[in-house]
C-alpha cells in the first residue's frame, strides 16, 4: 500500500492537513491531489473541526506539479487531442450545493469549505503550490517561505483562476509583474505586497498558526465564521447593493440563532462563550 501523501490530524478543534512528500518538496501528483481533496472534505464534515491549517512536511510547502503529471501532459498529441477529454482528466470539478460555481473547480474548492482555512507556508510555494496559497483564507509565512507563479517559464498561462484571485489580493500591477516574470520572491516581499498576513521564524510557524486558530475556536461563533466566509467569497461576484442585501438577510437570520443569544449572554455575564454553531 502506498504511503499517505497527506497527513491529517485533529486536536482541540483544529484540523492540520500536511502535504507529505518532503523528499519532493511536496510536489503534487495524482495521489496527493486526491488525498488533499479527501482531507478537506473530512474536515468540512466533522463537527469537531472548527478551523483548518494547511502546511507542508519538511523544507517545502508545495513545489508545484510533480514530473508524473508533467509527463502525462507531454504525452498529449496536439493533432488528436480532445479538449473535453483533457478537461475531465486534468481539471475536474467538485460539486457542492449552494456554492458559486467558481469555487467548485479543480483547485478552487478551499473557499467552498465552511471552516476557516489558514495556510502555514513553511517553504517554497511555486506553481500549483502558489495556487493553493491563494485559496487559503489567511496566509502566515515562515521566513524561509518562497513564492513564484512559474507558469510563464514553462510556456503555460495563469492557471486555475489565479488571474481572477491574485489581483484581488495584491492588485493588478503586482500581479502582472509576478505572472510575467515568474520570478521567485521571498516572504518579506509577500508581506509587503499583501499576499501574506505575517512572517514568522520557521520554528514558530505552526505554533503561531495554531495560536491564531485557537482564538477562532475558543472566542468566536462557528456559525458567524461560516456565514462570513460565504459572504466574502460570494461578494467577490456581487455589486455593493447585492452584498448589502445578502448581509441584511443574514443579519436577520442571525437574530434567531443560538449563537447570537450566547454571544449576548457571555458578554453580559463576563464569561467565556459556549457557542454551538447553531
Amino acid at each position: 500500500m502506498a504511503e499517505p501523501t497527506v497527513l491529517y490530524d485533529v486536536s482541540q478543534g483544529i484540523a492540520t492537513i500536511t502535504l507529505n512528500r518532503p523528499e519532493r518538496l511536496n510536489a503534487l501528483n495524482s495521489q496527493l491531489e486526491a488525498e488533499l481533496f479527501d482531507a478537506f472534505q473530512a474536515a468540512d464534515r466533522d463537527d469537531e473541526v472548527r478551523v483548518i491549517i494547511l502546511t507542508g512536511a519538511g523544507r517545502g510547502f508545495c513545489a508545484g506539479a510533480d514530473l508524473e503529471l508533467l509527463d502525462q501532459v507531454q504525452q498529449i498529441d496536439p493533432a488528436s487531442a480532445d479538449m473535453e477529454e483533457l478537461k475531465n482528466k486534468f481539471v475536474p470539478s467538485h460539486h457542492k450545493e449552494g456554492v458559486h460555481e467558481g469555487y467548485q473547480k479543480t483547485y478552487s474548492y478551499f473557499p467552498a469549505i465552511d471552516k476557516p482555512v489558514i495556510g502555514a507556508i513553511n517553504g517554497p510555494a511555486v506553481g500549483l503550490g502558489f495556487v493553493f496559497t491563494l485559496y487559503c483564507d489567511v496566509r502566515i509565512a515562515s521566513e524561509t517561505a518562497r513564492f513564484g507563479t512559474a507558469f510563464a517559464q514553462r510556456g503555460l498561462i495563469a492557471e486555475h483562476g489565479i488571474s481572477w484571485m491574485l489581483p484581488r489580493l495584491i492588485g493588478i500591477s503586482n500581479s502582472f509583474e509576478l505572472l510575467y516574470t515568474a520570478r521567485i520572491f521571498n516572504a518579506e516581499e509577500a508581506l509587503r505586497i499583501g499576499l501574506v498576513s505575517r512572517v514568522v521564524p520557521p520554528e514558530q510557524l505552526l505554533d503561531q498558526a495554531r495560536e491564531f486558530a485557537s482564538v477562532l475556536v475558543n472566542t468566536t461563533s462557528p456559525r458567524s465564521q461560516r456565514i462570513m466566509k460565504r459572504q466574502v467569497y460570494t461578494a467577490l461576484n456581487q455589486n455593493l447593493a447585492e452584498a448589502i442585501d445578502t448581509a441584511n438577510d443574514e443579519m436577520l437570520k442571525s437574530f434567531l440563532c443560538e449563537d447570537f443569544a450566547e454571544g449576548l449572554a457571555h458578554f453580559v455575564e463576563k464569561r467565556p462563550p459556549r457557542f454551538t454553531g447553531k
